[in-house]
């Protein structure tokens, strides 16, 4: 498994890239190897947002990320936001005994 983080700073309208976001996400998650997705926002504030997706592994994501349809969800959220995408794989999980 792989995960994507990806940090966003949004610098058009917040509602907007909400409701772009959601279509991105619905999107993702028709795609083989997508496992899940939850995107977080700061408690303090709007504007900046966490995408964190789960994946059974990198060619699946980057397969997504090659489809034809993604350019367009692409293009609309880098129309209101700056991002830094990483991708990291599992090194330390605990969960209560």
């Amino acid at each position: 498994m792989i995960t994507l983080i990806n940090r966003f700073e949004v610098t058009g309208a917040v509602d907007e890239f909400e409701r772009v976001f959601d279509g991105t996400s619905a999107f993702f998650a028709t795609q083989p190897g997508f496992i899940r997705h939850r995107l977080l926002r700061p408690l303090d504030g709007q504007g900046h947002y966490v995408n964190v997706s789960d994946w059974e592994d990198e060619p699946s994501f980057r397969r997504a990320l090659q489809q034809p349809e993604f350019a367009a969800h692409r293009a609309a959220l880098r129309a209101l936001s700056s991002s830094d995408p990483r991708l990291y794989t599992p090194f330390l999980e605990r969960v209560p005994s």
